[in-house]
């Protein structure tokens, strides 16, 4: 079984650029979707950042005036993009009326230079969209694997950007369907690592979990749940956090 937050950003590059139909991808493109929508109405200037992940984004082009790529990794970056980092954003304050960073910030070290980065290049009335995953307790070799430095909480991911100075709009849990799945996986997976594990090379890039058809068929379909009910309320739980916030005029 699969994780719900394979994800982008490793030294090696994101495995999505390779497998950009793999279910999860595929997934959280409309989970997203359903509940950041609202929140991105017509800027004219978007910024994305860690956009290498780019089939979890296809749902934000076209919604910007002007929409700006920024990775660590060239590869997933399509003409005009640029590559640097989320703590060390290469823009002016204020420059855009949206920034979106799905599953970025779990990879920064610091999560608060990264955030105070996003909040200062974010014009007042701008919203940051952000997804990261979810509870310390799932922690296993796939984090290291993948250059994580946490996960989080609903309560913990809100604190984090209500320090660097955002106000949170909403914030709900992702992937409730398959969080039995993951749960289950997670939990033996930790049994069965007990004592530290070793990270990749610096150039390598995490393998996604392979799934049989009729399991993809079944992680896909309980993913439907979340679309129907994020659309109306916020979920409880689940293996992923998504936050809208906004930054005050």
């Amino acid at each position: 079984m699969t994780d719900t937050d394979m994800l982008v950003g490793t030294a090696g590059g994101s495995p999505s650029i390779a497998q950009s139909d793999y279910w999860w991808y595929r997934a959280r493109t409309r989970i997203l979707e359903t509940v950041m929508k609202p929140y991105v109405g017509t800027p004219r200037r978007l910024l994305d950042v860690g956009s290498a992940d780019g089939p979890s984004v296809t749902w934000l082009v076209g919604t910007a005036e002007h929409h700006v790529s920024l990775d660590v990794d060239p590869r997933g970056l399509t003409a005009g993009g640029v590559c640097g980092s989320a703590a060390g954003l290469p823009f002016a304050d204020g420059s855009f009326d949206v920034v979106s960073a799905f599953d970025v910030i779990e990879h920064c070290e610091r999560e608060d230079a990264a955030l105070a980065e996003i909040e200062r290049v974010l014009a007042p009335g701008g919203r940051f969209l952000m997804s990261v995953p979810a509870y310390n307790w799932a922690w296993t070799s796939h984090d290291v694997h993948n250059h994580h430095h946490r996960r989080y909480t609903r309560r913990r991911a809100v604190a984090a950007i209500e320090s660097a100075g955002l106000s949170a709009l909403r914030a709900t849990y992702g992937f409730t369907g398959t969080f039995p799945m993951f749960a289950t996986q997670r939990l033996v997976t930790r049994f069965k690592e007990r004592g530290p594990t070793d990270a990749l090379t610096e150039d390598a890039v995490a393998p996604l979990p392979t799934v049989s058809p009729a399991t993809e068929r079944l992680l896909l379909g309980a993913t439907r749940i979340d679309e129907r009910l994020l659309g109306r309320l916020d979920l409880p739980f689940g293996s992923s956090v998504l936050v809208a916030a906004v930054k005050p005029h």
